[in-house]
């Protein structure tokens, strides 16, 4: 046998693994709220879509203000809970104390929040919003709002009160002690 011939078989040999002659016929999965993506899926998976599509959401009503969603989160924590330090605000927030840590410096180099020493651990800095972060998170609680009427179209107070009663419950049985 010629080396050419050699060859020539060799890359046909290559060539069939790489390509496998048996045509495979991928299950396309179905949108959300069908199949395992709905009443027959895993409630963690569930939960996971719910909070990606939720997100996913606000982040496009918040860029109308130039606020991303971690923002948007760490303003609201300084309002319900003024003078945080960054390493609560990420505890709070659900957020990497790095990511926090980026989200403060831009926060305050916008004049949204400003620092405060400790009073008793002087290196220990505390958060707290500015009027101008105020009015900021104000904006920002109006997009928040109308997501919320979408996600509660439909359920009746006691109802609504039973899902929040869930998802806290959730949370605070999952936490790791």
């Amino acid at each position: 046998m010629s080396r050419k011939a050699g060859n020539s078989s060799a890359r046909k040999l290559l060539s069939a693994r790489k390509s496998p002659a048996r045509e495979t016929s991928a299950i396309l999965p179905p949108p959300p709220g069908q199949g395992k993506r709905g009443e027959q899926g895993y409630l963690a998976y569930l939960l996971r879509q719910a909070q990606a599509a939720s997100r996913l959401s606000m982040e496009r009503a918040l860029a109308s203000l130039g606020v991303t969603t971690p923002q948007f989160v760490v303003l609201t924590m300084l309002r319900a809970y003024p003078g945080l330090s960054g390493a609560e605000l990420a505890r709070v927030a659900l957020l990497t104390p790095q990511t926090v840590g980026v989200i403060i410096r831009n926060l305050e180099r916008d004049g949204a929040i400003a620092k405060t020493p400790h009073p008793v651990h002087g290196r220990v800095l505390q958060w707290a919003l500015t009027r101008r972060g105020t009015r900021l998170l104000d904006n920002c609680r109006r997009h928040a709002l109308a997501q919320e009427r979408r996600l509660t179209a439909g359920l009746n107070a006691k109802s609504q009160a039973i899902v929040r009663r869930w998802l806290s419950k959730i949370a605070t049985d999952l936490q790791e002690v």
